[in-house]
């Protein structure tokens, strides 16, 4: 049965209102999973702390399918506004733990297929290279130190549910995690300008790692200094280099594609 909280002074909102910062998100372990569709998209086995809906989202739909699993709380729409980070509150959220992933258990499959981003800043930007390493098959993304949160609201939002599928590692040391990737036989493709083979020259049916960096700035030199080689992408026209996000879709796509398309003899 769910509870009912009106007061803007009791507990469980105050906790909500923390969640904002990142520094409480990182101290608990945890985040918040807001609206319909990305709540529903929560697989059954993700661990849940608990659902929160507003007042009108109780009395238009069917809250047995969440309080089966887990403690609902109704309150206010005002107080559900109050505590939600979207414009337009759809009336429900769940607080979701922080799943952890052991990368030695990962790397031990066959032909691991991963992706190390360093410093992306912009939320939209990571959302989408992490939606489309989902997409692919990554099996894990790094994310480097000073990268923007992977749980903040517009990040989560963008991953359109790919958080609660794919194994995602942030506030990584690039120079410990390229090790780590060495250490497993799993060569290092870093993309960068100076690259001197695109990546349809690489044999991509075997473990890789690429690393993609700052969305202004490239890769760092330090960065670029622990790849195994450099790749880089055809742009015959006019521009001088490609959206973050878009370069990660094209080099992802790419093993994809020597992936599914049999070898030719």
């Amino acid at each position: 049965m769910a509870k009912r909280i009106e007061s803007p002074h009791n507990q469980l909102v105050k906790r909500l209102n923390g969640l904002k910062l990142r520094k409480n998100r990182e101290k608990e372990k945890v985040f918040v999973a807001e609206g319909l569709r990305f709540v529903s998209e929560i697989p059954k086995d993700f661990p849940v702390e608990y659902y929160v809906v507003s007042n009108s989202f109780a009395e238009n739909h069917d809250l047995a399918l969440w309080e089966k699993t887990n403690d609902v709380y109704i309150v206010p729409d005002t107080l559900f506004a109050s505590v939600s980070e979207t414009e337009t509150p759809q009336g429900i959220l769940a607080v979701c733990q922080q799943k952890k992933t052991d990368f030695d258990l990962l790397a031990e499959q066959k032909n691991g297929f991963y992706l190390l981003a360093e410093e992306i800043n912009d939320p939209g930007n990571l959302g989408t290279i992490l939606r489309t390493a989902s997409a692919c098959g990554v099996d894990a993304v790094f994310l480097s130190k000073g990268s923007v949160d992977l749980y903040h609201p517009k990040v989560l939002r963008a991953t359109m549910g790919a958080v609660f599928h794919l194994p995602i590692f942030q506030n990584v040391d690039i120079k410990k995690t390229a090790s780590l990737l060495r250490s497993h036989g799993i060569p290092l493709y870093g993309a960068h300008l100076l690259g001197r083979q695109y990546p349809y020259s690489l044999n991509l049916r075997r473990a890789c790692a690429f690393m993609i960096g700052n969305e202004a700035r490239g890769l760092s030199e330090e960065a670029a200094s622990l790849c195994d080689s450099y790749v880089k992408i055809p742009m015959p026209g006019k521009a001088e280099s490609l959206n973050a996000a878009v370069a990660a879709a094209v080099l992802l796509y790419e093993v994809v594609r020597q992936r599914l398309v049999p070898r030719q003899n």
